[in-house]
């Protein structure tokens, strides 16, 4: 802080020397009062980007914009044809023009084509063409819609004719028209293209054209004029780029205007500069709190992997992370922590390395996943290899698992032939050793750990398909004597996440939350399909188990083009009837892991009926009948 004070002071020092140092207001520049907005007479004002030559100086207009004043009219030269301005609209880019020698004939249609290429110009949305046919030498046939011009000025003759047409291209011209010389094409107002011929030919030629038509110039060559006007100055374009001439001197692209300088408007001046001061010293103290909270978050984390980092836990820079991935070249998976990529170590073994957001910049998620994983030791645990903190850089190793999540082996939603399959044995045996592993992190270590994100994604098979549970990202350690933990909000997976953790009406949060989310993994598995859409909300994981439990009911099988043997269907009833018991609402009403391992294990007849999971009138009768008469 002492650093900071002192750099406050200077600034206010500093800053109080310079207002009361600004220098007097002086003269208007020459510039400014050359460039106000002048008129050839018509009450048509010209500014910039247009400028009057012989009344104003090239500066207060951009090149190609130079207008002259005819008989008090404003023309203007455009790529060698001669426009008369009507109109100006400087807040839309947009001038209305008249063909000059269009006005000069009795037919009011320019006899040559009117071109505004390498001009500034181009046509606006509201302007369209026309082609007109001159001295054609035979007639056109009504039936085509052209219509006669009868006009001594371009007429020659007896055979003489001349037609107009809407601009549909010169391709396929009739024959007739082949005669013609010249063809002009020429721009009018748009909304005469949805006029008639009739319509046209009684409103006249001269009304065709004399309306005249709008050009539109490029943005670019006004595009800080209107922040220039709105400061007081005027625009220009000096020593080839835009300037804003200002009163009392020229600046680039914003003008401010300094007024004779009061010594009441200059303690207001110091007072400005100092609120200004005030919000920089402000940026740099938070600048400094940040970097203390990124040194001590450092030192926390290497203190913390000290004391409980595991003695087989290797720690790896990020350039040792690039290099056993590859550059990251081969990603395993995706989730809300970041991404999972395949890595070999420098003896062949293969590795799966985690690598953590730079959202998670306070290292909690990092702390808590180490913390919690080097606890365990269990089959059915993903094993930690090693981590890399390197500033904000975080990585994970964990052992490589040769058949990926279980995930990928239980959608239904996924074409026969190119999933892959397990039989109902190797199900049974996942969701034993997932019970397993559960009921170790439940009673197994001295501490005991929720992991409350249990779904199919998070549960890795190796080469002989042992299930083994991974992220620990969202697990709390707790007392084995709590039976019942505070947490603030929720924490989970949409469809797997028990009522209570949203709800505490429904009961406390305890290691009831990781069965109830086991619960509805082994549906899914049983089902072969997901619980819930990543699209859909939260009630289509009860329109899901609803769904399980309806099958029971009638004795169906959830996946009903898959044939099952005897041995398989009560493996299916089983697992489905221990399924229903996971996710009860009430979680007095759930079994403890421990007590899933037991009813997977035992005897499908001793498997008392679980009550409707959520309730409906449709399931409610299921309660309390002999399991018989159910499965």
């Amino acid at each position: 802080m002492d650093h900071q004070n002192f750099f406050f002071k200077f600034l206010i020092i500093n800053t109080f020397f310079l207002a009361i140092c600004l220098p007097e207001a002086h003269s208007a520049d020459p510039k400014f009062d050359a460039c106000i907005p002048r008129s050839c007479g018509n009450g048509t004002d010209i500014s910039y980007p247009f400028w009057i030559s012989l009344i104003q100086d090239s500066y207060c207009g951009y090149p190609g914009f130079e207008v002259t004043c005819e008989n008090e009219e404003p023309m203007i030269l455009i790529s060698g044809n001669k426009y008369l301005i009507r109109n100006i609209s400087y807040a839309d880019n947009l001038v209305s023009v008249v063909s000059t020698e269009a006005l000069q004939n009795d037919c009011h249609i320019p006899l040559r084509n009117l071109s505004f290429n390498g001009s500034p110009f181009v046509y606006s949305q509201n302007t369209e063409n026309l082609i007109f046919y001159f001295n054609c030498t035979r007639p056109v046939p009504p039936n085509y819609g052209y219509l006669p011009i009868n006009c001594s000025s371009i007429n020659t003759g007896n055979h003489s004719y001349a037609f107009y047409q809407h601009d549909l291209g010169l391709a396929n011209l009739n024959d007739s028209l082949k005669t013609c010389a010249p063809i002009v094409i020429a721009p009018v107002a748009k909304y005469y293209w949805m006029m008639s011929y009739v319509q046209l030919l009684d409103m006249g030629y001269a009304g065709l054209v004399e309306g005249g038509f709008q050009l539109q110039w490029n943005e670019t060559v006004s595009s800080n004029c209107s922040e220039c006007r709105g400061s007081g100055g005027r625009c220009g374009f000096y020593e080839e780029e835009f300037w804003c001439f200002c009163s009392p001197g020229p600046q680039r692209q914003s003008c401010i205007i300094v007024p004779q300088i009061s010594l009441a408007k200059k303690i207001i001046s110091v007072l400005s500069f100092i609120g200004y001061a005030a919000i920089l010293a402000t940026i740099l103290w938070y600048l400094r709190k940040w970097y203390l909270n990124r040194r001590r978050t450092a030192q926390i984390v290497a203190d913390f992997l000290k004391t409980y980092g595991s003695p087989n836990m290797k720690r790896y820079s990020y350039s040792d992370i690039k290099k056993m991935t590859s550059s990251f070249k081969e990603k395993l998976g995706q989730g809300g922590y970041g991404s999972v990529f395949k890595g070999k170590l420098e003896d062949g073994h293969l590795v799966a390395v985690k690598i953590l957001n730079d959202s998670k910049g306070d290292g909690g998620e990092f702390i808590n996943e180490v913390a919690t994983i080097s606890k365990t030791s269990h089959v059915n645990i993903v094993s930690l290899l090693g981590f890399c903190f390197d500033g904000s850089k975080r990585a994970l190793l964990y052992e490589f698992m040769h058949n990926g999540s279980l995930e990928k082996f239980i959608n239904d939603m996924e074409p026969a032939q190119t999933r892959p399959h397990l039989c109902w044995e190797r199900l049974y045996q996942i969701a034993v050793g997932i019970a397993r592993g559960l009921e170790y992190l439940h009673r197994g270590c001295n501490t005991r750990i929720l992991h409350f994100d249990i779904k199919p994604h998070n549960i890795l098979l190796d080469e002989e398909f042992c299930p083994k549970i991974s992220d620990f990202g969202l697990a709390k350690l707790c007392p084995r004597k709590d039976s019942i933990i505070s947490m603030t909000g929720a924490r989970g997976t949409a469809g797997y996440i028990a009522p209570e953790v949203f709800f505490r009406t429904f009961g406390g949060v305890s290691h009831k939350s990781d069965v109830y989310s086991y619960g509805m993994m082994v549906l899914e598995m049983v089902g072969g399909r997901r619980n819930i859409d990543d699209q859909v909300d939260q009630t289509g994981e009860i329109y899901f188990a609803n769904w399980m439990y309806k099958c029971v009911g009638v004795g169906k099988q959830a996946r009903v083009n898959e044939a099952m043997m005897e041995e398989d269907e009560e493996i299916y009833k089983k697992m489905t009837l221990v399924g229903m018991w996971c996710i009860q609402v009430d979680p007095a009403n759930r079994p403890s892991i421990s007590k899933v391992v037991d009813m997977l294990e035992g005897n499908l007849e001793s498997l008392p009926i679980p009550p409707t999971p959520f309730f409906s009138s449709s399931s409610r009768s299921l309660v309390n009948m002999p399991i018989n008469e159910i499965l």
